[in-house]
C-alpha cells in the first residue's frame, strides 16, 4: 500500500500520467505517513520540568483579556503565541514566523519542483504561519452558509483550484541528537502534502485536526550547518471539502501552528485517563492507558525489559495556595502503578500498558468549581533515568444518565450555553491566548457555563483554558454536509460506505486529541450531515472507546440511537416542552442551537427559561451564537470596517448571515448579552403573595463568597439601600422572607410615590480567575405593592394666560416670553415650537407605524413580516391631512381635531375619488395646548383590518439637534424591547443620544428603550422638551437618533449612516416584538404582535427650562386618592 500511495505522492502531487487521478478527489485516500492521532504532546525533559510547566501555563486570569488584540497588531499576536505556546519545551521548537509563499490558481499550476531545497524562492512572497493566505491579500475569503462553494459533483473539485505553496527552513538542535524528529501540523485548510529536503513526507486531510508525520530519516544531522527546507503544498478545496460545509468564511492554508518534536526512539506517544467515582464520590479509582512508541525490532515485552512506566497525579490546586514558589513536587496525591502483563487488558486488543491507583477524597470538577489536577506519565531506563515524560492537567467529574436527566457529579446541571467558532476578524482562524481568554472571561462573566464548538475541534489551547475556567464542553467532529440537504442527484456521504472511513477517521482524531479533556461531557458527530449508516460506525466507535461522556448528534431530527441528548436546533417552546411531556422519551433535551442572535434579536429568550427552569425533562440550550463573524476590509482610502458575505467579490455568498453574535468582532457586547446574563443567572429572586424568596440554582455552590445588598426606588429615584446579612445559602436551596418584615420596609412605609422597586443583588467578594471582586453575580428587581392608589391628575391650567393668533394657514400659540408654538392649519403639523426663545422642535408631529426592517423581520422570503409589509404598501407610507380644525379656544387651552389618511405613496389620488379603501390608517389627533405649555396629544388609530400585523403605533416628532441630552424613567440603561427587557431594570437614566446608538453591523430599528413613562430632551443649558404616557395610557417605547428610520433601512452598513439635521424620536404605544427563535421565519410570538386593530392612547409634551425637570413635570400629572 505504501509504495504505490508514495507514486501518487512523489512530485507535486499532481496527475498520475495513467489516468487523471488526483489525491484530493478520493475520498478513500485521506492521509499517507501520517502517525496515529493521540494526545497533545510536549516531550519534557524531567518530571519537575512537567510541574512547572503547568504552573506558568495555569497562571492565566482575566488580566490576560486586558491584553486581547482585535487590530492589525493581531498577525503578530499569533505568531507571538505560537512561540509562547512552546516556551520551556526544550524538545518541541515552533516553525511559526513568515515563511516563502507562492499562489497558483490550481494544482497543474504549482512552480515545477518547488519543494526541492535549490529551489530559488527569492522571488516569492513572505505570510506569516499560522494564517489563512486571504487575509494576507492572496485568493479572496469566501462566506456561505449552505451552499457549497464550488459545483457540487463528489468527490470531485473544480480544476480552478487556489493551491498554496510554502517554504521555510530550520535547523535542528545539536541537543536533540539520537531522537526521532516528528513534524506535527496543529491544523491545514484543506489538504496538504509535505516535503523535507525534496523528500515526499506525508498527505493529510481534515481542517481542524493535526496531522504529524515521522521526518527522522529526512533531516540533515541536529547541529549541522545545513539548512532543511520544508515544503508544503495547500490546496483550497479537496474531496473532504464535501465534509466540511460549515456555516462559516471559508479560508484556506496553515492556520495553526507548525511544531517539530524530538522525542526519544522510545516514547510515550499516546495516554488516556479515566478514572472511576465512588457512587459517594469519597474515592476515586484511577486508570491510565499508555501508549509506547517502540522502534520495530522491539517487541511490547521487550520494553519492560528495558524500561519502566510509572504515572503520578499531583494537586495542582493546592500550587497556587502560597505565594512564591511552592514545591511542586510534594503536591503528589497519588502513584499510578504499572498493572503486571497477566491481568487482562482494559480493552480487547489494546496494545499499550495499564497503570492504576485510588485517590480518597478527590476535588470534583465542575464548571462551578473547576478543580485540577496534573498528571505526569515517566519512562524510565534500567537506570531509572528518565527517558520521557508526559504530562496534563486532569479532573475528576462523572458525566452520567438517568431518566429525562444528563447527570454532572450526581446532578442534572442546567446547561446555560452558546455555540463558539474560532473567529477573529483580523486573522480569521489563527489563534490568540489573549482573545481566547477574553471570550472566557466575558462567558464567564456573563453566567454561560458551557460551550459547543461549532462545528469542528478547536485549537488545543481552549480546552486547557475551559478546564482552568470552568466550562462545561460540548467537542464536535469536523464533519458538515448541509448543502446535500437540497441535491436530488447525490446522496448524503453519510448514506455512502466510500466515505466511511474519512468520517470515522474525523471522529477517531477528535476523541483521541481531546480525551483527557475534563471539560468535554459529550462528543458531537458533527453538524447538520443528516443521517445514516456511517453515524452508527461512529457512534459505536466513541461508545466502544469512551464510555465517561454521552453523545451527541443533531441529524436525523435530533431524536435518533446515535445521540444521548435530544439535541433539537431553533425548536419552538410549546414542541419542547411536549417532548419532555412525552414519557417515552426517557433523554434529556438541550438545545444544540436557539435564540438566532442576529443583529437586534434574541427576543424571546425569556420563555425558553421559564419553560426550561419549570419543566422536568429541559435541561438548557446552546445561543446561536457567539460572535459576529464579520473580517476587517480596507478601504481604497485607507478607511476600515467589518465585511460580511460578498463584500470580497466572493460568489456564492449568504451576506450578513455570518453576523450572528452576542458579541462584535471585537467582542464589544450586544445589549442582548445583558439578557443572556440575566436569565442565565445562578441567584435568582422573586416576589409572590408577600414573599420574598432568593434561590440559589447553583449544583455545587453556595452563596458563600457572594454579598447581597438591597437596594429601593421610588419613581425612579433612590430611597435608600444596604446590605442584606443572609447565611449562605445551599446549592439549589432557598431562602424566603416576608417582604414586609425587610430592612427597606420603613423606606416604603413612608413613601408616597406611586412606583416602588426592589433591586437584589448579588456580587463576588473575591476576585475568581474570571472576574475581579465586587463584579455582580445576579441583580433582580421586583415592584413593590403600591403605598397609595393613584390616579392621573387633570393638568395645570393656572399656568398664566394663553395667547392665539392666526396668520393665514398657521395658528400660533403661545404664553409671552415663555414658549410659542406654531402649527400649520393646513397639514395639521407643528412648523416650530420655541422655549424662552430657543427652538426645541421644528418638525411637526406624524402618527408613526413603520420600523427600519431587522435581520429578523427580513427573514422567511415571501412569508417575512417585510415582505408582507411591502405588499400592503406599508413602507412607503404618506400622510395626507384630511381636516384640521380649531376646536375651541379659550383663556387657557386650545383644542385642535387632526384626521390624518395614511396610504401608500403613488395612491394619493385615490382619495380624490372618494375611494377610501386604500386607506391603510385614519388616525385622529388632538392637540390640547394648554397655557402652561403643555400639550396633550391624544389618538384613535383605525387601520385598516386587511394589513398584516404592524411594526409600531405611534408617533415621531423630530426635535432640534442640539437637545442631545436625553433622561428617562424606564427600562433600560442599555436597548430593550417588549420580548428583551427581563434583564432591564426600571429608574431614571441619563444618556446622550450618541450613547443610545447601538452599532448594529447591518443598520436597522434599534436603540429601542421600553416602558417609559416620561423622557426629556435637553441641549446643554438646560432647556428642551419632556414627553409622558398620560392619563391611564401604559409607558411607551422610546427611541431617539440622529438617523432617520429611512437612513437606518437605506444604510448596508453602520459606518455608512449619514445624520439628518434634528434628532428623529419615537413614543411608540406599541411596537412589535423582535423576535429571535430563529431569523429564517416570522417568529415573533403573538403576545408581541401589533394587530390591525384600534388604537387610542395619550401622551404629554411640555417645554423644559433650567427650573424644570422630568421628575416634577411627571409627578404633576400624579395625584394620591
Amino acid at each position: 500500500m505504501a509504495s504505490s500511495s508514495s507514486l501518487v505522492v512523489v512530485g507535486p502531487l499532481n496527475l498520475t500520467p495513467q489516468n487523471g487521478y488526483k489525491v484530493w478527489e478520493d475520498p478513500s485516500f485521506i492521509k499517507w505517513r501520517k502517525r496515529d492521532p493521540h494526545v497533545t504532546l510536549h516531550c519534557h525533559d524531567s518530571l519537575e520540568g512537567s510541574l512547572k510547566y503547568w504552573y506558568q501555563r495555569n497562571k492565566v486570569d482575566f488580566l490576560v483579556a486586558q491584553s486581547a488584540i482585535w487590530n492589525d497588531d493581531a498577525v503578530q499576536g499569533s505568531l507571538d503565541c505560537a512561540t509562547f505556546w512552546v516556551k520551556d519545551l526544550p524538545f518541541v521548537k515552533s516553525l511559526s514566523g513568515y515563511w516563502k509563499f507562492y499562489i497558483a490558481d490550481r494544482p497543474n499550476n504549482v512552480p515545477t519542483n518547488f519543494y526541492e531545497s535549490e529551489f530559488h524562492d527569492s522571488e516569492w512572497k513572505n505570510l506569516p504561519v499560522p494564517s489563512n493566505w486571504q487575509l494576507h491579500g492572496f485568493d479572496r475569503p469566501i462566506y456561505t452558509n449552505v451552499v457549497y462553494p464550488f459545483p457540487l459533483d463528489p468527490p470531485f473539485i473544480p480544476m480552478e483550484n487556489p493551491t498554496g505553496c510554502y517554504r521555510t527552513y530550520f535547523h535542528v538542535p545539536k541537543e536533540w541528537e539520537g531522537r526521532r524528529i516528528l513534524l506535527h501540523f496543529e491544523a491545514v485548510d484543506s489538504a496538504f502534502c509535505a516535503w523535507i529536503n525534496g523528500h515526499p513526507v506525508g498527505y493529510s486531510q481534515d481542517s481542524r485536526l493535526p496531522a504529524e508525520f515521522e521526518i527522522t530519516d529526512f533531516c540533515h544531522p541536529c547541529g549541522s550547518d545545513l539548512k532543511n527546507v520544508l515544503a508544503v503544498q495547500v490546496y483550497r478545496w479537496s474531496d473532504g471539502s464535501y465534509l466540511e460545509d460549515q456555516d462559516q468564511w471559508r479560508l484556506s492554508g496553515i492556520h495553526r501552528d507548525v511544531l517539530l518534536m524530538a522525542k526519544p526512539e522510545v516514547f510515550i506517544t499516546d495516554y488516556f485517563f479515566k478514572s472511576n467515582l465512588a457512587e459517594d464520590f469519597s474515592y476515586a479509582d484511577i486508570l491510565v492507558e499508555v501508549k509506547i512508541d517502540r522502534l520495530k525490532e522491539t517487541s511490547k515485552d521487550n520494553v519492560l525489559t528495558n524500561y519502566s512506566i510509572e504515572a503520578t497525579l499531583f494537586d495542582s490546586g493546592s500550587w497556587y495556595a502560597v505565594d512564591g514558589n511552592p514545591d511542586l513536587l510534594s503536591s503528589n496525591v497519588a502513584d499510578i502503578k504499572l498493572q503486571p502483563s497477566s491481568t487482562p487488558a482494559p480493552t480487547l486488543g489494546f496494545h499499550g500498558y495499564v497503570l492504576t491507583g485510588k485517590l480518597q477524597s478527590p476535588k470534583l470538577w465542575s464548571a462551578e468549581k473547576p478543580y485540577l489536577y496534573t498528571l505526569v506519565v515517566v519512562l524510565k531506563d534500567q537506570s531509572g533515568r528518565v527517558v520521557d515524560c508526559e504530562s496534563c492537567p486532569v479532573g475528576f467529574r462523572k458525566v452520567s444518565k438517568a431518566h429525562k436527566q444528563l447527570l454532572v457529579n450526581g446532578h442534572a446541571v442546567v446547561i446555560r450555553g452558546v455555540n463558539r467558532h474560532e473567529h477573529h476578524p483580523q486573522v480569521g482562524k489563527a489563534n490568540i491566548e489573549s482573545c481566547m481568554i477574553k471570550d472566557l472571561v466575558l462567558m464567564k462573566q456573563n453566567n454561560i457555563n458551557a460551550v459547543r464548538n461549532s462545528h469542528y475541534p478547536q485549537h488545543p489551547r481552549w480546552y486547557e483554558l475551559c478546564d482552568l475556567f470552568g466550562m462545561y464542553m460540548i467537542d464536535e467532529a469536523n464533519i458538515e454536509t448541509h448543502g446535500f440537504d437540497n441535491s436530488k442527484h447525490f446522496k448524503h456521504p453519510t448514506l455512502k460506505p466510500s466515505w466511511a472511513s474519512a468520517m470515522l477517521d474525523r471522529v477517531i482524531g477528535m476523541v483521541e486529541r481531546d480525551k483527557n479533556h475534563t471539560c468535554i461531557i459529550a462528543w458531537s458527530l458533527g453538524n447538520e450531515s443528516g443521517f445514516g449508516t456511517n453515524h452508527f460506525a461512529l457512534a459505536g466507535w466513541i461508545r466502544g472507546r469512551d464510555s465517561s461522556r454521552v453523545l451527541h448528534y443533531e441529524g436525523g431530527g435530533s431524536r435518533t440511537p446515535c445521540t444521548d441528548i435530544v439535541c433539537p436546533m431553533y425548536m419552538r417552546v410549546w414542541d419542547m416542552v411536549k417532548i419532555a411531556h412525552d414519557p417515552t422519551e426517557t433523554r434529556p433535551l438541550i438545545l444544540c442551537e436557539y435564540s438566532h442572535a442576529m443583529g437586534n434579536s434574541n427576543g424571546n429568550l425569556h420563555l425558553y427559561w421559564e419553560a426550561i427552569d419549570n419543566t422536568f425533562g429541559l435541561q438548557g440550550g446552546f445561543i446561536w451564537d457567539w460572535v459576529d463573524q464579520a473580517l476587517v476590509k480596507v478601504y481604497e482610502d485607507g478607511t476600515k470596517h467589518w465585511a460580511y458575505g460578498g463584500e470580497f467579490g466572493d460568489v456564492p455568498n449568504d451576506l450578513n448571515f455570518c453576523l450572528n453574535g452576542l458579541t462584535f468582532p471585537d467582542r464589544t457586547p450586544h445589549p442582548a448579552l445583558h439578557e443572556v446574563k440575566y436569565l442565565y443567572q445562578p441567584v435568582k429572586v422573586a416576589l409572590n403573595e408577600g414573599t420574598l424568596e432568593i434561590k440559589n440554582t447553583n449544583f455545587f455552590q453556595t452563596t458563600e463568597g457572594l454579598e447581597f445588598s438591597w437596594y429601593i426606588s421610588a419613581n425612579g429615584y433612590n430611597l435608600g439601600s444596604g446590605i442584606l446579612d443572609l447565611a449562605p445559602i445551599k446549592p439549589q436551596s432557598s431562602y424566603a422572607v416576608d417582604w414586609q418584615s425587610g430592612p427597606w420596609y420603613s423606606l416604603w412605609a413612608s413613601s408616597s410615590e406611586e412606583e416602588l422597586f426592589l433591586t437584589i443583588s448579588a456580587k463576588l467578594l473575591d476576585s475568581t480567575r474570571w472576574v475581579e471582586a465586587g463584579h455582580i453575580v445576579s441583580s433582580a428587581q421586583v415592584q413593590l405593592p403600591a403605598r397609595r392608589n393613584i390616579i392621573p391628575h387633570a393638568i395645570d391650567i393656572s399656568g398664566g394666560t394663553l395667547v392665539a393668533e392666526t396668520q393665514g394657514d398657521t395658528i400660533i400659540v403661545k404664553q409671552p416670553d415663555v414658549w410659542d408654538l406654531t402649527l400649520n392649519t393646513k397639514t395639521g403639523l407643528v412648523e416650530s415650537w420655541k422655549v424662552k426663545g430657543v427652538h426645541i422642535m421644528k418638525k411637526g408631529i406624524l402618527p408613526c407605524f413603520w420600523r427600519a426592517p431587522t435581520d429578523n423581520d427580513k427573514g422567511g422570503m415571501e412569508a417575512s413580516y417585510l415582505s408582507r409589509w411591502k405588499a400592503a404598501g406599508m413602507d412607503c407610507l404618506h400622510f395626507i391631512t384630511e381636516s384640521c380644525s380649531v376646536q375651541n379656544i379659550t383663556e387657557s387651552t386650545v383644542r385642535i381635531l387632526v384626521v390624518f389618511l395614511g396610504v401608500t405613496k403613488g395612491e394619493e389620488e385615490s382619495l380624490s375619488n372618494q375611494d377610501k379603501s386604500k386607506v391603510l390608517y385614519t388616525t385622529e389627533m388632538t392637540y390640547t395646548i394648554y397655557a402652561s405649555g403643555d400639550v396633550i396629544l391624544e389618538y384613535n388609530v383605525q387601520p385598516n383590518p386587511d394589513l398584516p400585523p404592524l411594526p409600531r403605533v405611534g408617533i415621531e416628532l423630530n426635535v432640534e439637534k442640539s437637545l442631545d441630552l436625553v433622561t428617562w424613567y424606564g427600562k433600560g440603561p442599555f436597548e430593550c424591547y417588549p420580548d428583551r427587557k427581563a434583564a432591564a431594570q426600571v429608574a431614571v437614566y441619563e444618556y446622550t443620544v450618541g450613547e443610545l446608538h447601538v452599532p448594529y453591523i447591518v443598520p436597522g430599528e434599534s436603540s429601542g428603550r421600553a416602558d417609559v413613562r416620561w423622557v426629556t430632551f435637553r441641549n446643554k443649558n438646560g432647556f428642551g422638551i419632556y414627553a409622558s404616557k398620560y392619563g391611564s395610557s401604559p409607558p411607551v417605547q422610546m427611541s431617539a437618533s440622529y438617523y432617520s428610520t429611512s437612513e437606518l433601512d437605506r444604510a448596508t452598513h453602520n459606518e455608512e449612516l449619514i445624520e439628518g439635521d434634528s434628532i428623529e424620536v419615537h413614543l411608540d404605544h406599541k411596537h412589535m416584538g423582535l423576535g429571535g427563535d430563529d431569523s429564517w421565519s416570522p417568529c415573533v410570538h403573538t403576545q408581541y404582535l401589533i394587530p390591525p386593530v384600534s388604537y387610542s392612547f395619550s401622551v404629554r409634551l411640555c417645554p423644559v427650562t433650567p427650573a424644570t425637570s422630568g421628575y416634577d413635570i411627571y409627578k404633576s400629572q400624579l395625584q394620591n386618592s
